[in-house]
């Protein structure tokens, strides 16, 4: 470092290993030793003459590199300091500072180094040990070049100061988080003086002014003034911006402002809502405006994702999920592979304009992920540990004891209602025949003996027991046992007064925890991002887990100024391989009194009892999993590299290339020791699968970006890009193994021939495409967005393999015209915009092609003696079509954006209306072709709706915010066609009155109706005991259902006259859809100094299904026709107890109808997350150099609301488990 005290004729003093510093000339320096001091490990000062200059300016070069390079080193460590000083001079603290972190400190001005100093301190940050040793002590410093500055402050007032003396200030800009903010600018309101902070968000500046205001900003934050007078200290914290114009979003092969956007895109950003912790990129995505996500009960979590409904009857190889790119590439992995906590943001693109520059597979919308970088400044570790608790967060529990002998006892009685020709009443015990059911004429046969029972039918014990003819010897709980059918070991058990809790024990909490770890920085020439992770998570279900490990490296370089490389490689090892239990069998086919364990403490195999046979003997999973083994997992590695170049005329060339493998692998292995298990069946022996997948795919692109005359600004993108798809499969299935099969799934060669198999496969596809951009802006109010796409796809037909793409866009920012005055709007623009995009997912890439397939058989042939031939064939088993070729959507979209009070309040506003054509279907064909079908393109679907959002900063104080989200969406979805094919409409006289499109009614298609109609009978309700006549006319008794006869043209008359109905296709109604056409979604946030506060809440709205568990005909026919199964718990028809809505016990539909479902309503509201964190003060952790400590608590799935309160089939919203998680979590920063 040079310190010049005057420009007159001066010496060189040259400190060996550090630096020059030049002094007054013809000065003593030992004079001035305490004004101008240095410390150095090692010094040694001489005078040195002119003629040695250049030479040692020679050295001083190299040893200032050496030096700049082992200082941006040391300076990118964790500094601490550790001193216990009682009234030592400042040059004995700084020496000893020295030793520890090697600065070298000069002072400027006489006798500050005989400066008394107290101090102590233990393991305290080096800024914060500065401060307390320098500034509470009346001194100045700065840190530059490695040399720390020591001067005392200006003795100065608020009122009185030179207007020639200049006051230095300093301090440190961070954000909410207490992170360093490099880069920001401080200046002084009202002059041009500004500097920037540097690395470690530190800034210094100098004023002569006695009083001012300080302008903190940085882009994508909030500005903060801050007044200054005596005091030189200034530390200050920038807030995010809720709606920054100027944020940058990706949209394809580029980026763009926010400001700019013609098409509807939406942002998300992880680490808003890091504190509701979430454990998958769905749960980053639940709740956003026009999505539709799945929820996954299982332990690997995730669910299906779609934009804006479904636009295709396809529903085959996820043909109706968006696009997903990953750090500008397209991604095959699933979603699991990418650690929520490595993304920095996700781009939704949901219209024509906004997708179709991926134009082959874009139809479904696009996801754009976008992985973390590094930031300038010091390296950052971060590290995220939480531990969760994966609960049952919707019950369908199955009777107990009590209620299990109740059921069995009223399914019995049920079948015995008749109307008493004494009484007229319709009463128990009236009905059926004495073979089939003993209990006619015997008031309480199957109810259990006790005094009230025998007062309500006026009969006594013996009476009750002379019912049995061959109960003389059994005691009254073994009558009554035996005559509601229990036997065997549940008999026993019932006696003996022994149970178990299957449902207890097929399901559990499961622990769950995810670590995370992640280092990363940033430099001039290089940027860096590495993490590594590990989750481990247990399912509700019982052998359900799953566990992953997670890897990214992610590096991008400034190679020269016109050249940047970059690799992005993401690692993931998982594995699923469990066999969880089939709790379905588990809970259903075990009666409460079955047996767990046998009288000596062994497993019990049957236990309902092993003298039965089939499913009546029950399920035992800890027995079954003895003779299983299992290994299955997935090793993934997907890679991208990266390069750009600068060329001339401000021209881009950028590169991406992305290979990536997968390995899959499962060995299974059933034992055919096991008592059930045949080893000449399949159900015994070893399978051994893998496969690998290599997929690859480059693009090319070339950008421009250029402005004229300040107002035009042009950007033209063009892409060429490629990619190819490989797939190899392999199977080996060992059956009837010998000697033995003890060595599980290792051995395979002993396998019987006959009885073993192997299969193999493998495909490949390729793709190919051409883009070409254009977006233009004038004056940054008006835009526009034109691309024309063409792709071209291997698996499409030989005539129709290309297609071409073309959209366009238009945006009006209408608040910048001069005409708009209206202040409280700060921001208000038009879009508008049309465009194609293609769907290629299919699940067979050669489905254009004619397949050949071999046989065994003897397809009618006879030798000589008249004996049938067997012998193999080959076979061409599916139609080739030329003709096949892209599914296309045409979209059409208009949206408005406004903000209001400088975006305090930001809203968006879109409709659409989006038609699919030439779908892949499925054409059925005549039997004469010799075919079932052949796959074409047919059909149109429409789909239309509306969305909002609304995102507002409600308050905005110092220790206080409270901001809002808020989604709303409406679909409606439409089939306009199908096969084109046409049927008369007659009129009452038979006449042809119009054409209509044939529906197809073995698939519930339906033209004008949605593709997820529910054409249905309507169940009206339940017959009552004093509808009993009526009910007998449709073949029904009271507690049946009631089904709405609507066509009684084909009713049949009976020989009294009455008329019997008849059910079939022309009763049927439309009673609603699956897919919910409403969905709303709500997020809070709240802040109080370093607590936060939030919760998420969404709703699907408007959406049916139907279900015939009200009928009581559990597991098909009846629980007791499974001998000793038990059922879900549910009310049931009584005439003591009437309903509407639940059946009788074995009820049965009008006649040729047993079974008709009943329409449930699945409109709910999930409260999703509730979370709460704290972070802990930033003094009471710098000292131990930690930067940011966050604890925080989370539940997900803490409550829904159903509006249907008859639906009792698990979870509202996926007809199955969804567990409710509980979770705890630590976030440290260093």
């Amino acid at each position: 470092m040079m310190v010049t005290t005057s420009p007159a004729h001066s010496v060189w003093i040259l400190i060996f290993g550090t630096f020059f510093l030049k002094l007054p000339k013809n000065q003593f320096l030992k004079a001035k030793l305490n004004k101008y001091m240095i410390f150095t490990s090692r010094i040694r000062v001489f005078y040195c003459p002119y003629r040695y200059r250049l030479l040692l300016t020679m050295k001083l070069a190299l040893l200032l590199t050496v030096a700049f390079t082992i200082q941006v080193m040391a300076e990118t460590k964790a500094q601490t300091v550790t001193l216990n000083a009682r009234n030592k001079t400042l040059r004995e603290v700084l020496l000893e500072i020295q030793k520890q972190h090697g600065y070298s400190f000069l002072f400027r001005g006489d006798n500050i180094a005989d400066r008394r100093i107290t101090a102590q301190l233990n393991q305290v940050d080096f800024v914060d040990a500065m401060r307390v040793i320098l500034d509470e002590n009346g001194f100045a410093w700065s840190l530059e070049d490695g040399i720390i500055t020591i001067r005392k402050k200006p003795q100065v007032t608020a009122t009185q100061i030179s207007p020639l003396q200049l006051r230095s200030f300093s301090g440190r800009v961070t954000d909410e988080h207490n992170t360093p903010l490099p880069g920001a600018t401080v200046s002084i309101k009202g002059t041009t003086a500004g500097t920037k902070t540097n690395e470690n968000g530190v800034f210094e500046i100098k004023t002569s002014l006695a009083n001012g205001i300080f302008v903190f900003s940085l882009m994508g934050y909030a500005p903060v003034e801050v007044p200054f007078n005596s005091n030189t200290t200034i530390n200050v914290t920038l807030k995010e911006t809720l709606s920054d114009l100027d944020e940058v979003v990706v949209v394809g092969y580029g980026t763009a402002r926010k400001s700019d956007l013609t098409g509807a895109i939406t942002q998300l950003k992880p680490d808003e809502i890091a504190d509701e912790n979430p454990r998958t990129v769905q749960d980053i995505l639940r709740g956003t405006p026009g999505l539709t996500i799945g929820l996954d009960a299982s332990a690997k979590n995730g669910g299906s994702i779609n934009i804006r409904g479904q636009r295709s009857v396809y529903t085959e190889a996820n043909h109706n999920s968006p696009l997903l790119i990953l750090d500008g590439v397209i991604f095959y992995g699933e979603l699991s592979e990418i650690n929520p906590d490595d993304i920095e943001q996700i781009d939704v693109l949901k219209d024509a304009s906004a997708a179709a520059v991926y134009g082959a597979q874009s139809a479904n919308g696009v996801l754009i992920i976008t992985t973390k970088k590094g930031k300038q400044g010091k390296p950052k570790i971060n590290f995220t540990s939480n531990l969760g608790l994966s609960t049952m967060g919707a019950n369908r529990p199955v009777w107990g004891p009590e209620g299990y002998l109740q059921y069995r006892q009223d399914w019995y009685i049920a079948g015995t209602y008749d109307i008493n020709p004494t009484t007229g009443n319709y009463e128990p015990y009236m009905s059926g025949s004495t073979d089939a059911l003993p209990a006619k004429g015997k008031p309480g046969y199957y109810e259990k003996l006790t005094p009230e029972m025998l007062a309500k039918y006026g009969i006594t014990e013996a009476d009750w027991r002379a019912y049995s003819v061959n109960g003389a010897d059994a005691s009254n709980e073994e009558i009554f046992a035996r005559r509601i059918g229990l036997d065997h070991n549940v008999l026993t058990n019932y006696l003996a007064g022994k149970t178990f809790d299957w449902y207890d024990h097929s399901f559990r909490n499961g622990f769950n925890q995810d670590h995370n770890v992640s280092i990363s920085g940033a430099s001039d020439k290089i940027n860096y991002y590495m993490s590594a992770g590990y989750l481990s998570n247990q399912g509700v279900i019982v052998g359900d887990n799953y566990r992953a490990v997670r890897s990214n490296l992610k590096v991008d370089g400034k190679v020269t100024d016109w050249l940047n490389i970059g690799a992005n490689i993401n690692f993931q090892d998982r594995t699923d391989g469990n066999i969880a239990t089939d709790w379905g069998r588990a809970i259903t086919l075990n009666s409460p009194f079955g047996s767990y364990r046998d009288e000596n403490g062994n497993l019990e195999v049957h236990p309902q009892g092993s003298g039965l046979t089939g499913l009546i003997r029950g399920y035992n999973y800890d027995f079954d999993r003895q003779f299983q083994d299992l290994e299955s997992g997935y090793t993934v590695l997907n890679s991208i590299f990266t390069a750009k170049i600068k060329l001339p005329f401000n021209i881009t060339y950028s590169f991406n290339g992305s290979p990536r493998y997968q390995w899959f692998y499962k060995r299974y292995f059933a034992s055919s020791t096991h008592p059930d298990w045949n080893p000449l069946s399949n159900n015994a022996g070893v399978d051994r699968e893998n496969s690998k997948r290599f997929d690859w795919s480059i693009n090319n692109t070339i950008n421009w970006e250029q402005t004229f005359a300040e107002k035009h600004r042009v950007n033209i993108t063009l892409v060429q890009e490629a990619e190819e798809r490989r797939y190899w499969w392999d199977v080996i299935r060992a059956r009837n193994i010998t000697p033995t099969d003890a060595l599980g799934f290792h051995e395979t060669s002993g396998g019987d021939r006959l009885r073993s198999e192997f299969d193999t496969e493998d495909s490949r596809q390729t793709a190919d495409g051409m883009l070409a951009r254009l977006f233009y802006s004038y004056d940054d109010k008006y835009m526009f967005t034109g691309s024309v796409r063409r792709d071209g796809y291997s698996a499409f037909g030989t005539s129709n393999p290309r297609a071409t793409f073309l959209s366009a866009g238009l945006a009006w920012t209408f608040t910048k015209e001069n005409f708009f005055n209206w202040n409280a709007m700060s921001n208000g623009k038009l879009r508008l915009s049309y465009g194609q995009n293609g769907n290629r997912s299919l699940a067979n890439p050669y489905i254009a092609l004619a397949n050949l397939a071999n046989g065994v058989g003897t397809q009618g042939y006879i030798n000589a003696n008249g004996d049938y031939i067997q012998y193999q064939y080959l076979r061409i088993d599916r139609l080739a079509n030329k003709d096949l070729q892209w599914e296309k959507t045409a979209s059409f979209n208009i949206g408005l954006d406004f903000g209001f009070l400088d975006n305090r309040i930001a809203t968006t506003l879109d409709y659409f209306q989006m038609s699919t054509t030439d779908m892949i279907m499925n054409q059925s064909l005549p039997n004469f072709s010799g075919f079932t079908s052949i796959t074409t393109n047919l059909g149109e679907v429409q789909n239309n709706g509306f969305e909002i959002a609304i995102n507002t900063q409600n308050i905005m104080k110092k220790d206080f915010s409270w901001s809002t989200s808020f989604g709303f969406s409406k679909y409606k979805n439409t089939i306009k066609h199908l096969y084109y094919q046409y049927q008369d409409v007659l009129d009452a006289n038979g006449n042809v009155v119009a054409s209509k499109e044939v529906d197809d009614i073995g698939n519930g298609w339906f033209i004008g109706q949605p593709i997820s109609a529910i054409w249905n009978y309507k169940v009206t309700g339940i017959w009552q005991v004093d509808e009993i006549d009526e009910a007998a006319r449709y073949g029904q008794r009271p507690g049946d259902p009631k089904v709405a006869n609507n066509y009684t043209a084909d009713d049949i008359q009976n020989a009294d006259g009455s008329m019997r109905p008849v059910y079939n296709d022309n009763d049927k109604e439309f009673l609603g859809q699956t897919q919910a056409p409403i969905m709303w979604s709500l997020r809070n946030n709240f802040t109080y100094k370093n607590f936060n506060f939030s919760f998420n809440i969404y709703s699907y709205w408007g959406h049916n299904s139907t279900n015939g568990a009200y009928l009581n005909q559990d597991n098909g026919t009846s629980t007791i026709s499974q001998g000793l199964a038990n059922t879900y718990e549910k009310p049931y028809w009584t005439p003591e107890n009437p309903s509407d809505f639940w059946a009788r016990l074995e009820s049965k539909g009008p006649a040729g109808l047993n079974a008709p479902q009943r329409v449930f309503d699945r409109s709910f509201i999930r409260l999703d997350n509730i979370s709460l964190g704290y972070a802990l003060p930033s003094k009471l952790i710098s000292r131990y150099h930690i930067e940011n400590i966050r604890v925080f608590g989370s539940v997900r799935n803490a409550a829904v609301w159903r509006k249907d309160k008859n639906w009792r089939y698990w979870d509202i919203e996926t007809g199955a488990m969804a567990p409710r998680i509980f979770t705890l979590g630590v976030n440290l920063t260093f």
